[in-house]
């Protein structure tokens, strides 16, 4: 007999103001009939977090290959999501003695920018691909974070071949995400929109004047100009069409000293953030780069900067410091999937089961400024997990971007081409 008492998720989701904060499944909610009237369907996600200093390679790779590898001390921090993730070698985007530090800007694109002008896309990140398909869907139709103020932490590009700017403070990302805004601020907000397509509208109007006045080289990078102008337009009408809707409200506050923590202490909370804005629904795609830690040692203990212990030259005291950072890195991500694994879904699974993961570099050994070799795990996301896949021995290597191309195409997108790849990677299944 059922409940007369039976809840609905529906009438969960109407009290959160609009805002998708999907609960775990009740036994209250339970009925016979109760998928006829619970839409228990739920997105996927995808979140790229990108180090620009890469890992050591002979701390980071498994000996053995398949699932009957064993993980070395530094991924250990995983064991417990050893079936809930894969790692990738001998995987990269073929730019080795073209990179350098510059590689780390190809890490999600596979296209250094001084080669992207032959690209109908140029070197749009995977992030900005599978951004493209959430559109209006979410309040963001995706968000760059980072835990530096570096300007060198460019991981997520247009397809106008352009860097997205990235947010570092945490007191302006929990704004962003959760803070309420005034019917007065949300009129100033209108004023401002309006403003801005004024000004845009101008912009427009010069740049087809100049079009018909300048030569073929201008004419393409005016082509450029147009579609960063077509950029910021879609976020100015998601911004507008968002302005009305409540934002989700979350049983969360941060640390009032928040923006000013070390390093150690900042990650944790942006790890936070991000599970949060993904489960509210927020935004469906996020990056997050990890950078430098400071001047202090991030409060980690170590005595050189990150920078300089990359460059350790195989010296002993410089690989245990630098150790100490990369076991951190982990550590967090091993916290992050936890979050994730801990967060269930209206159909049963979690949100770690619906998010594509990625965490790796552009840089495969920073001592030696090699591009070659990068280390990859991808998590969840409903692919087959709990390998060690190396693509070492084979004649035709793939590229990375085929792993990026089988990560857009679970995420739902119907294609066939990502940059340089030349199709999906062997051994990405789904669940």
């Amino acid at each position: 007999m059922a409940m007369s008492n039976k809840l609905e998720r529906r009438h969960f989701l109407k009290g959160l103001g609009g805002s998708a904060l999907f609960l775990p499944h009740l036994d209250a909610m339970a009925s016979t009939n109760a998928t006829k009237s619970v839409d228990l369907s739920v997105p996927k996600r995808m979140v790229c977090i990108g180090n620009n200093f890469g890992f050591v390679p002979q701390l980071f790779f498994p000996e053995k290959t398949g699932d009957q590898y064993d993980l070395p001390d530094l991924l250990k921090p995983l064991q417990n999501h050893k079936p809930d993730f894969t790692i990738f070698s001998h995987l990269d985007h073929g730019i080795n003695g073209q990179g350098g530090h510059a590689g780390i800007h190809a890490y999600l694109t596979g296209i250094l920018s001084k080669n992207s002008k032959g690209f109908k896309e140029r070197n749009i990140s995977v992030d900005q691909k599978a951004a493209e398909m959430t559109q209006s869907k979410t309040r963001f139709s995706s968000l760059q974070f980072s835990s530096s103020l570096s300007k060198n932490n460019k991981l997520s590009w247009s397809n106008a071949g352009v860097a997205l700017p990235t947010i570092t403070n945490l007191n302006q990302i929990f704004d962003l995400l959760f803070q309420k805004s005034s019917p007065a601020k949300k009129r100033t907000a209108e004023r401002e929109l309006n403003s801005q397509s004024s000004i845009l509208d101008l912009v427009k109007t010069d740049a087809d004047r100049l079009t018909k006045q300048v030569g073929k080289s201008d004419r393409e990078k005016l082509d450029r100009y147009f579609s960063s102008i077509r950029s910021v337009e879609k976020q100015l009408d998601q911004t507008r069409l968002w302005i009305d809707h409540p934002k989700p409200t979350v049983d969360y506050q941060l640390p009032k000293e928040a923006a000013n923590l070390n390093f150690s202490k900042r990650v944790p909370l942006y790890y936070d953030l991000i599970a949060l804005a993904l489960q509210t629904d927020s935004t469906r795609v996020i990056t997050f780069g990890t950078a430098d830690i400071g001047s202090d040692g991030g409060g980690l203990g170590v005595t050189r900067g990150y920078h300089q212990l990359t460059h350790h030259g195989k010296v002993p005291g410089y690989i245990a410091e630098l150790s100490i950072i990369e076991s951190f890195l982990v550590k967090k991500f091993a916290g992050f999937l936890d979050q994730l694994s801990s967060i269930e879904e209206p159909n049963g699974k979690t949100l770690l089961d619906n998010t594509i993961t990625l965490f790796g570099s552009g840089m495969g050994n920073a001592s030696s400024h090699s591009n070659k070799r990068l280390p990859l795990i991808l998590a969840g996301g409903g692919f087959r997990h709990g390998r060690h896949l190396s693509f070492e021995n084979q004649n035709n290597r793939p590229p990375a971007s085929n792993l990026f191309l089988s990560m857009l195409q679970q995420f739902g997108m119907e294609t066939d081409q990502f940059g340089q790849s030349t199709g999906t990677l062997a051994g990405m299944e789904s669940v």
